[in-house]
């Protein structure tokens, strides 16, 4: 096996890794959330922090770094306009994405407080999922066009 297909083999892995972390946070986030039960959202909130701090972040870290092994493996330049339009939207989407973070921890945190004092979740919980959810709109969507782009190098 030759050192760019196994480069970008762990490219895509990455990819593989990112949307499926996102994808699996959002359902249990949004799963959790439905029941309105303050404990069961903590523990999930908990587990999605560490998920992404863990899964996500390793991957958001290394894509970057894979990428320009394959740039410089395969000879491909900035000039590429498939390329330039996939950085600016991984950078769009990290400006989404690690707010989400700390909207989880907050939320999970509100969800522990709720619990201890034996209450109903705060309307700040709720103006958070809020936020959390619209910001996951243009986050995961911009991975979904990144993996497009990388594919169908359009132009």
């Amino acid at each position: 096996m030759t050192l760019y297909f196994l480069v970008k083999y762990l490219h895509v892995l990455g990819a593989i890794v990112i949307l499926g972390t996102g994808t699996g946070i959002a359902f249990f986030m949004l799963m959790a959330h439905r029941t309105s039960d303050a404990s069961f959202i903590a523990r999930t909130a908990a587990t999605v922090v560490i998920a992404d701090m863990i899964f996500t972040l390793s991957a958001v870290l290394l894509q970057p770094v894979s990428g320009g092994l394959l740039m410089m493996l395969q000879g491909t330049g900035f000039a590429e306009r498939w390329l330039l339009a996939s950085l600016a939207l991984y950078v769009a989407a990290g400006m989404f994405w690690i707010p989400v973070i700390f909207m989880q921890m907050e939320m999970r945190d509100l969800a522990l407080i709720a619990v201890e004092k034996n209450e109903k979740l705060p309307p700040r919980y709720f103006a958070l999922f809020r936020r959390w959810f619209l910001f996951g709109i243009p986050g995961f969507g911009s991975v979904m066009i990144i993996l497009w782009l990388m594919i169908a190098k359009p132009f």
